[in-house]
C-alpha cells in the first residue's frame, strides 16, 4: 500500500491533499502533532470525511514529530480522535499498555508499535522488530541508513522476519530505495507525500505509483537502477520507467547512493537486480567486479552499463554513442576537425576515445595534469592544464564540459575561463540544470549549443535495448 502522510494544519487541508492525491494512494496517515490544536479535538470526524483507509498518529519531538504536549495530554487528545473510525493508530515503542490501546482494541483497531532512530541503524534491530510485532499488530522501524551496507541490512529483514507484519521505513537519501522497493524488504506499505516532504527521503505519492508502479513489484518483477555518489538529481528513472510502461514491461529502475562498488554488488544478487546504469564517480572502479567486458570498455577503460549474465556480470559502455550521435552530422560534414575536451574523468574516457575513433585531433584538459596525461597517451592525444584554457581560444571547432562544475551548488560556476569566438560548438553533459555557466557564455558568444540531455536520452535508449532486448519505444517521451 501507499500511505500519504498528510501535512496540512487543518483537516480541511488534509482532505484537499487526499482529493489531490487520491488516484495515487491506498491510505493516508493524519498526523495530529501537525494539526492546530484546535483542529486536533475534531479530529474523530475524520475518517468520516476521507472515505480511505487512515493510520492515526500523534508524532512525539524526540520520534521527528511536532508535539510538545505531556503524555497525559496527548492521551486524552488520541483517545478523543478514537471516537473516529480508523483503521490503524500508531504508538511508539517505549509506551505501556494505556487506556489508549485498550480502547483501539476494543474498536478492531490494528495497532503499529513503532520506533524511529534518526541517528542510524540499531545493532539489534532484526530482534527489536520481532518484540515489537509480539506487542502490537504491525511493527514499525524507520531508521537512518548512512551506507549501501546499511541498506542491505534493511532490505535482509523480509528474509529475517519473513512471517512477521512489518513497516520498514530507510530516512534520508540512503533509504530512497527501501521506500522505493518496499514490497522486496517485506514492508506492508511506504509512506509517501504529496509535495514537500514530511519525513526525510520520502517521495511523492505520484512518483510512487506513475513512475516506479511501485505497489505492483512482484517476484517476476525485474530491478534495475543507477549507482552514484551523487546519483539522486538523475532523470535516468524517467527515461527507463517510462520505456518499460510503454511496452508493457515488468520491471522498474530505480537510483541508489553508493559508497561502495563491492557491497553494492552484493546487494544486486540479493536483490537479483538484471541490470544498472554507472556513473560518476564509479565508471573505473565497476569493472574488477564483472566477469566481462565489451570491446569498448576495453578501449575505453570505463563502464556506464552493466547487464546480468548467465553467472556474471557483463560491463559495456553506452556513453560514447550518447555523446556522438547529436554531434555526428558535424564531424562527418568536417565542420568539427579538432576539439577541446574539459575534464578526465569517466565520462571523459567515453568522450575522448569516441571523437578519436572519428579522426577529431583532441587536447584533454584537466586541472590534475597526471590524470589528463594517462588519458592522452591512452588515446594518442594532446594535453594541458585548465589553467591554459586561454591558449586554444579561436583555435577549436569542438569545446566539451565533462566535469561536475555546474550542478548544484556549483550553478554559477564553469571550469575554465575560455573566451568563445562564436564559431566553436559547445557541449555541456550536465543535464540538470539544462543551461550551465558554461553554456550561458557560450551561448552570449553566438555558438551553437548542445545539451546534455541529448547525450543522456540517446545513451539511455541504448542502454534500455541492452537490459530489454527490446528497441526504445517511439511513443515513450520522456520530458527531461
Amino acid at each position: 500500500m501507499i500511505c500519504l502522510t498528510l501535512s496540512g494544519n487543518t483537516l480541511s487541508s488534509c482532505l484537499d491533499e487526499i482529493r489531490q492525491n487520491r488516484e495515487y494512494i491506498d491510505m493516508a496517515e493524519l498526523r495530529l502533532d501537525l494539526l492546530d490544536p484546535e483542529e486536533q479535538l475534531k479530529a474523530a470526524s475524520f475518517p468520516e470525511q476521507a472515505g480511505i483507509p487512515l493510520i492515526l498518529t500523534m508524532r512525539r519531538k524526540e520520534d521527528g514529530g511536532r508535539c510538545t504536549l505531556s503524555e497525559k495530554e496527548r492521551r486524552q487528545i488520541l483517545l478523543s480522535a478514537l471516537d473516529g473510525d480508523f483503521s490503524y493508530i500508531d504508538i511508539e515503542e517505549d509506551i505501556k499498555r494505556n487506556e489508549v490501546e485498550d480502547k483501539a482494541r476494543e474498536k478492531g483497531v490494528r495497532i503499529i508499535r513503532s520506533f524511529h532512530d534518526f541517528s542510524g541503524i540499531p545493532d539489534d534491530i532484526y530482534s527489536r522488530i520481532y518484540r515489537l510485532s509480539e506487542r502490537g499488530d504491525v511493527a514499525k522501524a524507520a531508521v537512518t541508513p548512512h551506507s549501501i551496507h546499511d541498506l542491505l541490512k534493511l532490505f535482509r529483514i523480509a528474509d529475517e522476519l519473513k512471517d512477521v507484519p512489518k513497516i520498514i521505513i530507510g530516512m534520508g537519501d540512503w533509504g530512497i530505495p527501501i521506500r522505493i522497493l518496499y514490497r522486496k524488504a517485506g514492508s506492508l506499505l511506504t509512506f509517501a507525500c504529496s509535495g514537500e516532504a514530511v519525513a526525510p527521503g520520502q517521495v511523492s505519492a505520484k512518483d510512487l505509483k506513475l513512475l516506479y508502479r511501485a505497489d505492483r513489484v512482484d517476484e517476476r518483477t525485474g530491478i534495475y537502477g543507477i549507482i552514484g555518489n551523487p546519483v539522486l538529481h538523475t532523470s535516468s528513472p524517467l527515461i527507463h520507467n517510462l520505456g518499460f510502461h510503454a511496452i508493457n514491461y515488468n520491471a522498474i529502475y530505480l537510483p541508489f547512493l553508493v559508497d561502495n562498488v563491492r557491497i553494492f554488488f552484493a546487494l544486486a544478487e540479493y536483490l537479483r537486480m538484471r541490470g544498472f546504469s554507472v556513473t560518476i564517480p564509479f565508471k573505473d572502479s565497476v569493472l574488477m567486479y564483472l566477469g566481462n567486458i565489451s570491446r569498448e570498455v576495453k578501449q575505453i577503460g570505463a563502464c556506464n552499463t552493466v547487464v546480468r549474465m548467465p553467472g556474471m556480470w557483463k560491463g559495456m559502455n553506452t556513453d560514447y554513442y550518447g555523446f556522438l550521435n547529436p554531434i555526428l552530422k558535424d564531424i562527418e560534414s568536417g565542420r568539427i576537425h579538432n576539439a577541446l575536451v574539459i575534464g578526465a574523468g569517466g565520462a571523459s574516457q567515453a568522450i575522448v576515445w569516441a571523437l578519436r575513433n572519428r579522426g577529431v585531433k583532441v587536447t584533454i584538459l584537466n586541472r590534475t595534469l597526471t590524470r589528463a596525461e594517462k588519458l592522452a597517451r591512452l588515446n594518442i592525444c594532446e594535453y594541458d592544464t585548465l589553467d591554459n584554457a586561454s591558449k586554444y581560444e579561436g583555435k577549436v571547432d569542438l569545446v566539451v564540459q565533462t566535469t561536475s562544475v555546474g550542478l548544484y551548488p556549483d550553478f554559477d560556476i564553469s571550469p575554465i575561463d575560455f573566451h568563445f569566438t562564436g564559431k566553436e560548438i559547445a557541449y555541456d553533459i550536465i543535464y540538470k540544470p539544462r543551461m550551465t555557466k558554461f553554456l550561458r557564455d557560450a551561448e552570449a558568444a553566438g555558438c551553437t549549443l548542445h545539451y546534455g540531455e541529448e547525450m543522456l536520452l540517446d545513451q539511455g535508449k541504448l542502454q534500455f535495448e541492452l537490459f530489454t532486448g527490446y528497441h526504445y519505444p517511439k511513443d515513450a517521451a520522456p520530458g527531461l
